[in-house]
Parts: C-alpha cells; sequence; structure tokens
C-alpha cells in the first residue's frame, strides 16, 4: 500500500467530482456491468468527454479494483462483521475515500473536501446522522495499516486478488509463476477485435485503425484478430457500425477455429449469448449451415441478435431457452459440432473485469461444478457419431475445467479426447486438453477440451 502510493503525484479533486464518484460507486451495485453504472451517472451530471471525466473513470476503476481491500477497511473501522449492512451511500462514500486515502497522495484541499463536501453529500442524500458519523471515520483512515495474517492475507494488499485466489494459483503454478500471472491481471489489456470475414479483410481493418491513428498488432495465434492499445469509441467507429469488426478476446476466437464447424453442417451453440462464438463459427460456415443458439438471458441475446444483423448473419436460429433443455428441443444426436462454452467463475478475466475478483467466492464453486457438468450432459446428447464437442471456460481453476472432463470420460466412454496440439500450451493437468494463460500468452485465461463422439452411447 505504502509503495503504490509512493511516487505518485498530488491528487486534487473538486468536490462535485468527490460527489459524483460516491454516485457512480454506488450505482455500479445496482447496474452491471460496472462500465454500464459509469456511463449513466456521468451523462446525467453532462461530464462524459471532459478532464473531469478521465479523472474519475480512473478512480473509479482503481476503486473497483480494490473494493474487496477497501471492504475490509470499512468493516474494521466501522466494528460491523460485513459493510453490506451498512446504508449503501455511507458504504460507496468509505469505498471511495479509503482509495483515495490509502492508495492515492491527495492534496490538503481534497482531503478537506472527502471529509466536509461528502459528509454534507451523504447528510443531504440518507441522514445528517450518516454524514456525522462518515465524517468522524475519514480522520482514522490516514492511521489505517493492514495486518495480514498470512503470506497469502499479505499478497493480497500487493496484487489486489483475495487471498483464496491466490492460495490456489500458488497451488497451481508454483510460487514464482503465480506472481507472473498475478501482475498480468493487474496489467490493462490490448482492446482485441475479431475481423468479420464476410464483410473485410484483416488486411482492410489494420489500414483502417492505422488512419484512426492506432498502432494495430495482428495476433499470430489467431490471425483474424486484431489488438490495439485503448481508448477506442466502438459507437463511432465505422468499422464496428458495419459489421467488420466485432469484440473478442484472442484466446475466445480460437474456440472456433479449434472446433472448426464447416459450411452446411448443423451447429449447436449452449449458453451463446452475446454472440461472439456464433458469429465466428457463422462466418467460418460462410453463412451456410444452421446454426441452434440457446441462452437464457434476455439482454445478452438481444445484443447477440444485434451482433448478428450487423454482420450479415443469417444461419442462426436463437432459442430462449435453458441450455440443458435443448436435446428435448433438438432431439438426440443432431449436430455435427456442439460448443459448450460453459457458464463460470470467469477467473481468466479479472484483467479485463477489475470488479469480478472480489465477486467471485470459493464455496460457492460446488454450484457452478454442478451446472457444468448437467450442461455437458445435455451437450453429450447432442452430438452425431463421428461429431465433436469442444467444451471451454474463462476460468483458470482445475474444478471447472480438467476435472469436469476427466469426469465426464469416465461416464461417456462413446467419446473421447482429440489432442490439442495448439496455439496455447497443453496442460499438465489432463494430457490432450489446453490452456490459454494472461502471463504467458498475453490474453484471457481459458480452457479447451475437444472431445469426439466414436458410436452410439
Amino acid at each position: 500500500m505504502e509503495a503504490e502510493r509512493r511516487g505518485k503525484p498530488k491528487l486534487a479533486v473538486p468536490a462535485k467530482g468527490l460527489r459524483i464518484l460516491v454516485e457512480t460507486v454506488k450505482a455500479a451495485e445496482e447496474f452491471k456491468p460496472s462500465q454500464h453504472a459509469k456511463r449513466i451517472v456521468f451523462r446525467r451530471h453532462g461530464i462524459l468527454g471532459t478532464g473531469l471525466d478521465r479523472l474519475l473513470t480512473s478512480l473509479f476503476y482503481d476503486t473497483m479494483k480494490r473494493i474487496g481491500l477497501l471492504d475490509r477497511v470499512a468493516a474494521e473501522l466501522t466494528g460491523v462483521e460485513s459493510p453490506l449492512i451498512l446504508d449503501p451511500w455511507l458504504r460507496a462514500a468509505l469505498r471511495v475515500a479509503a482509495d483515495i486515502v490509502l492508495f492515492h497522495q491527495p492534496d490538503k484541499a481534497t482531503l478537506n473536501r472527502l471529509k466536509w463536501s461528502v459528509a454534507d453529500f451523504l447528510s443531504a442524500k440518507t441522514h445528517p446522522y450518516v454524514g456525522m458519523y462518515y465524517w468522524r471515520l475519514v480522520d482514522r483512515l490516514a492511521e489505517y495499516r493492514p495486518r495480514p495474517r498470512s503470506v497469502e492475507e499479505a499478497l493480497e494488499w500487493l496484487y489486489l486478488l483475495p487471498a483464496w485466489f491466490i492460495r490456489r494459483m500458488r497451488q497451481l503454478l508454483g510460487p514464482g509463476e503465480a506472481e507472473e500471472l498475478f501482475k498480468a491481471l493487474n496489467e490493462k489489456p490490448l482492446i482485441s477485435v475479431r475481423v468479420n470475414t464476410l464483410k473485410a479483410t484483416v488486411e482492410e481493418v489494420v489500414e483502417e485503425l492505422r488512419r484512426e491513428g492506432k498502432d494495430p498488432i495482428v495476433s499470430e495465434r489467431v490471425p483474424v484478430v486484431v489488438k490495439f492499445k485503448g481508448p477506442y469509441d466502438f459507437d463511432r467507429s465505422r468499422l464496428y457500425r458495419e459489421g467488420k469488426i466485432v469484440i473478442q478476446e484472442e484466446a475466445s476466437a480460437a474456440a472456433s477455429l479449434i472446433l472448426d464447424p464447416k459450411p452446411g453442417m448443423t451447429v449447436v451453440d449452449l449458453a451463446a449469448a452475446p454472440g461472439g462464438k456464433t458469429s465466428h463459427m457463422a462466418e467460418l460456415m460462410r453463412n451456410r449451415g444452421r446454426i441452434y443458439a440457446f441462452d437464457i438471458d434476455e439482454k445478452r441475446i438481444e445484443r447477440m441478435r444485434m451482433i448478428l444483423r450487423r454482420m450479415g448473419i443469417t444461419i442462426v436460429k436463437i432459442f430462449r431457452m435453458d441450455a440443458r433443455k435443448a436435446p428435448r428441443v433438438l432431439g438426440g444426436e443432431v449436430a455435427d459440432r456442439v460448443l459448450l462454452d460453459a457458464p463460470c467463475t470467469s477467473t481468466g478475466t479479472i484483467a479485463k473485469n477489475p470488479e469480478l475478483r472480489w465477486r467471485i467466492r470459493e464455496e460457492g464453486l460446488g454450484e457452478i461444478v454442478k451446472l457444468q457438468r448437467e450442461m455437458l450432459e445435455a451437450a453429450a446428447r447432442l452430438v452425431k457419431p463421428g461429431g465433436r464437442l469442444l467444451y471451454t471456460t474463462c476460468s483458470l481453476l482445475p474444478e471447472e475445467n480438467e476435472e469436469n472432463i476427466r469426469w465426464f470420460l469416465e461416464r461417456h466412454q462413446e467419446f473421447r479426447l482429440v489432442p490439442l496440439q495448439g496455439p496455447y500450451d497443453p496442460s499438465p493437468l489432463l494430457p490432450g486438453t489446453m490452456r490459454a494463460w494472461p502471463h504467458r500468452h498475453g490474453t484471457i485465461g481459458f480452457f479447451y477440451a475437444l472431445l469426439e463422439r466414436i458410436r452410439s452411447r
């Protein structure tokens, strides 16, 4: 904490900015993802695109990235078991104050505003007692020092990751490589887009991005993926509006290439929305054949419909339905290819979703694994003899990955594992499967297992 503050320039935030920041942190509890909450509040206050926007955006994402630690500070200062029982405005204000005081170098004027202006703001939003209580707590923040009880808890403050996750990754990779992973999860990733080859070439997209002042890099592992530094206004992008690019991570785009659907095939995409892989498979099929896409999230499905329309894809039939019911709708052994990008803890995407690190709970892992296995069973029933099933997650945890595939193969002798040779690293936990790692490959964490049905059950 002290090391992070050392050398930082003095931070100056106006009173209006502090109030907006508290409001935004509170809104992030109500609207997901947090970027959406930020846009709503900033638009309400008319600061989008201003210098204050840039300053508050940086502070907001800092707060969300550290939110688990900030809540621990708030709990210790207030003496409550969990800050979730506090008034939501007070909780948001304490998160902002703890981040600014403990991780930045606020100037005296900002400290004064943080104490008085935010206290007045809370009094107006909730009750004068809440503002007074907050006012008394701010002074105590300057004296706060963490008291870690283990190596993992000490690393929490260094890498802003939960102790249980740190422990698990140290066991999986060894202490040295695990720290390389932790560093990668705290780096700002490049923007990654996939070129829609139905409408454009990679060369055309690269040339247009260069005209826009970007320095694009074409992925060596997935040649239809282009990466570049942000920020980037997709709403104003001609490439995006015309459906020539879609936002997708390299490791995610690799999944469709591994499954390798051909024109004219029947494909089922389970947990398909918002449609990155669905649209990619349709491209590989040259918009010929049929893709049945299942998902239960209406908002994500609407986004998928929009993406498919913009990209000119016509072969997808969407079902708003639990994917476990897909065999009941489509019948058994009907698909040449099945993709199950299973719902998971998403631990491989922490660099892209900073607050996610504190939402994941180790004790909830059993329920997630149960769902993944039920979806695997449904997926298996859909595959024709000679057809293939690709199981993927964006998780780094073995329970959601190798252990699920080992469990599946023990139950399904009619399937064999098709060994994967790249483009990422073989998993040492289950030969034939593959992992993409943030610190090794510069993309999100991803797991792949390709299964082939060799006979009817």
